[in-house]
């Protein structure tokens, strides 16, 4: 009897861990799309506030649900449910306009309605300058690893978020624009390292961001390691982790 019942105990038991890993798939499913998605900073384009090697979460419900809070897309519907609206000056991970498919993070500049301009360096609001106050530099080290000196301000927008921007120039393109005028349904984003953002100055770049392509809000840096250092080789974490870094709000 006892020989006769041990492949079907077997197969129960496999059955059951099987049916313990398919929930726990669809738990993380669930969770990954409608509550918190983790995101990594492979770029240095919102310095000081994100670095490269910065882990966060990012909550999927701040702004209801498009597709692109679906992995790949896969829910074909158009527009957004649950929807609520986007505050300035929110750190935001959305779809590259252009391709639809790239995620990028950016602070959100401009609402709808917005005129936004560059004039030799200074961002300005609705005809109104940005107030700006100077900080103690800010340390960054240079495609070579050089350790420099890079301008630190602190930015007020209106409404009240204050940030810090780093910028190393006043001049060029990127910080004499034409004024752009936010059109409805869109945002105007930036990256606060001014000089070395990718951006809605650029049209052909990043331009105005569809409320249709945000995924979410960043909430939080659960993990941060240095920028040449893998997070995966936990015998370095002790050296290479910034302690000072994990868990701080956005």
């Amino acid at each position: 009897m006892s020989v006769t019942s041990e492949p079907k105990s077997r197969e129960a038991g496999w059955g059951e861990t099987l049916k313990v890993v398919v929930q726990a798939l669809v738990l993380a499913l669930l969770v990954r799309t409608f509550v918190f998605q983790p995101f990594s900073i492979p770029s240095g384009s919102m310095k000081s506030t994100l670095l490269i090697g910065d882990y966060l979460f990012v909550s999927k419900f701040s702004y209801g649900y498009s597709r692109y809070s679906f992995p790949f897309g896969l829910v074909p519907f158009s527009g957004r449910i649950f929807a609520s609206e986007p505050k300035r000056g929110d750190v935001v991970v959305f779809k590259l306009p252009k391709d639809n498919e790239t995620d990028y993070i950016k602070r959100l500049i401009g609402l709808p309605g917005d005129r936004v301009q560059m004039k030799r360096g200074l961002l300005f609001i609705n005809g109104e300058a940005v107030k700006v106050e100077p900080m103690d530099y800010f340390i960054d080290t240079d495609f070579y690893g050089a350790r420099q000196k890079v301008k630190a301000l602190r930015e007020t927008l209106p409404g009240g978020v204050v940030h810090t921007i780093l910028k190393r120039d006043d001049e060029g393109p990127a910080n004499n624009t034409p004024e752009f005028l936010v059109p409805a349904g869109h945002y105007f984003m930036m990256g606060d390292n001014r000089d070395n953002s990718l951006d809605s100055r650029f049209a052909d770049g990043v331009g105005f961001v569809p409320f249709e392509n945000f995924e979410g809000k960043a909430q939080m840096i659960f993990f941060s390691i240095g920028e040449d250092s893998a997070a995966w080789q936990i015998w370095n974490w002790p050296w290479d982790v910034r302690w000072s870094r994990l868990f701080g709000r956005l």
